[in-house]
C-alpha cells in the first residue's frame, strides 16, 4: 500500500504502473461501479466482475465463465497495458476480485501484476489520496498473449483425477456450503468428492491484511508441495486468493477449475459429497 501511495505521487506514474479498481458486490452488481464512481485511487480504471473478467452464464462453465481472451485482451490495450507495464489491483472484498484479475493476467502470460494489501477502506481509513474525477484517455497499448495453459483445468480432468494420488483439490468456500449444511446460490449443496477445505478468506489475518509467507506455509502444512493442487470455488473467484496465498507459500503446481462448483453440478452424472438440492 505504501508502495502504491508512493507510485501515484510521481508525476509520470500512468507510464510505468496501471491501478485497477476491482470492486464488486456479488448479489449487487451496480454497487462497484458505483462505489468507483463516487471515489476510487488516483489514476484508476474500473473493471466489473460480470461485464470484464467473466463471460455470460451458458449451460456450462458455471457463474462466472471466464471471458472471451482476445475481447479482454483488446481491453487491456485500451487500458493502456502492455508487457511493460506494472499492474497494481485492488478492491474492497479481501482481495477475492482483484485476486481474479491478478490470476486472470498471470494466464495471459503477464507476470507483473500485483494485488494492493488491505484494500480500498484501509487505503482510505489511512487518510491516503481518493478521487472522484475519472482517469484521462490513454494512449491505446498492443496486449500479447501468452496463454499459460497449464494454469486452468477443464472438469473432464479434475474428474478424471479425483482419488488419484499425486493431486490434491482444495475447495475454497467457506465450511457450511462445503459440509452441504447450507447453499445460499447454487441449486445444489456440497462438494466435489475429495476435496478438502480451505477458506479463502483464512488468508487474511484479523486486521484484513494479507497473512506472511511463514503463516501462509503454516495454513497449507498439510499439503505436499509436490503435488499438483486443483483449486475451485463457488464459480472461479474466491479461488483466486488461495491461488495467490498457495503461490506466496511456495507450491509450484496450481491450477484453477474455473467453472468450479457451479459449473460441476451442471454435469448430472458427476458425484458429489455431502449433497442435496436447495
Amino acid at each position: 500500500m505504501e508502495w502504491v501511495k508512493d507510485q501515484i505521487a510521481k508525476e509520470n506514474v500512468g507510464e510505468q504502473v496501471r491501478l485497477i479498481d476491482c470492486r464488486f458486490v456479488l448479489g449487487q452488481p451496480e454497487i462497484g461501479k458505483q462505489d468507483y464512481r463516487k471515489e476510487h485511487l488516483p489514476g484508476a480504471f474500473h473493471f466489473d466482475l460480470d461485464q470484464d473478467l467473466a463471460s455470460s452464464v451458458q449451460t456450462h462453465g458455471g457463474r462466472h465463465p471466464l471471458p472471451d481472451l482476445e475481447k479482454f485482451a483488446e481491453l487491456l490495450g485500451e487500458t493502456g497495458i502492455d508487457d511493460t507495464l506494472t499492474v497494481v489491483a485492488y478492491d474492497d472484498q479481501g482481495g477475492m476480485m482483484a485476486s481474479r484479475l491478478w490470476w486472470m493476467l498471470h494466464y495471459l502470460g503477464h507476470p507483473k501484476v500485483y494485488v494492493m494489501d488491505g484494500g480500498f477502506s484501509q487505503w482510505k481509513g489511512n487518510g491516503y489520496p481518493v478521487t472522484r474525477e475519472l482517469p484521462a484517455p490513454v494512449k491505446k497499448r498492443t496486449f500479447r498473449i501468452r496463454l499459460q495453459r497449464d494454469a486452468v483445468v477443464p472438469m473432464e480432468e479434475v474428474k478424471a483425477k479425483l482419488g488419484k494420488a499425486g493431486t490434491v483439490l482444495i475447495d475454497s468456500r467457506e465450511e457450511k456450503r462445503y459440509l452441504g449444511i447450507e447453499e445460499p446460490i447454487d441449486r445444489v449443496a456440497g462438494h466435489i468428492p475429495g476435496a478438502v477445505n480451505y477458506f479463502w478468506k483464512e488468508s487474511l489475518n484479523p486486521e484484513g491484511f494479507w497473512k506472511t509467507v511463514d503463516e501462509q506455509k503454516k495454513r497449507f502444512q498439510d499439503l505436499n508441495p509436490a503435488d499438483e493442487v486443483i483449486v475451485y470455488c463457488g464459480s472461479g473467484v474466491s479461488a483466486c486468493p488461495n491461488i495467490l496465498a498457495l503461490k506466496q507459500a511456495g507450491f509450484p503446481n496450481v491450477r484453477l477449475y474455473a467453472g468450479s462448483w457451479s459449473d460441476w453440478i451442471t454435469y448430472p452424472e458427476n458425484p458429489v459429497a455431502n449433497g442435496k438440492e436447495q
